[in-house]
């Protein structure tokens, strides 16, 4: 996983769905398609997608920093 995902995934309390798909190996069009059928956690904000990194990391198996207790 690239260093910014990684970065982003731990330090921001949402990303955008291309940021999401990237940590999961996915494009963009089945990011997407994954939010839309909830295989992803996501919210729409007006008429924005993002997904909370909280269950993100969780799939992915990340601990922040803060879930540690280092944060």
């Amino acid at each position: 996983m690239e260093d910014l995902v990684r970065k982003a995934l731990i330090e921001k309390l949402a990303v955008s769905v291309e940021i999401a798909g990237k940590a999961l190996g996915l494009s963009k069009n089945p990011a997407y398609e994954a939010c839309k059928t909830g295989q992803i956690p996501s919210i729409k904000i007006g008429g924005r997608v993002v997904v909370p990194t909280a269950p993100l990391r969780k799939m992915l198996g990340i601990e922040s920093p803060r879930e540690n207790g280092l944060g």
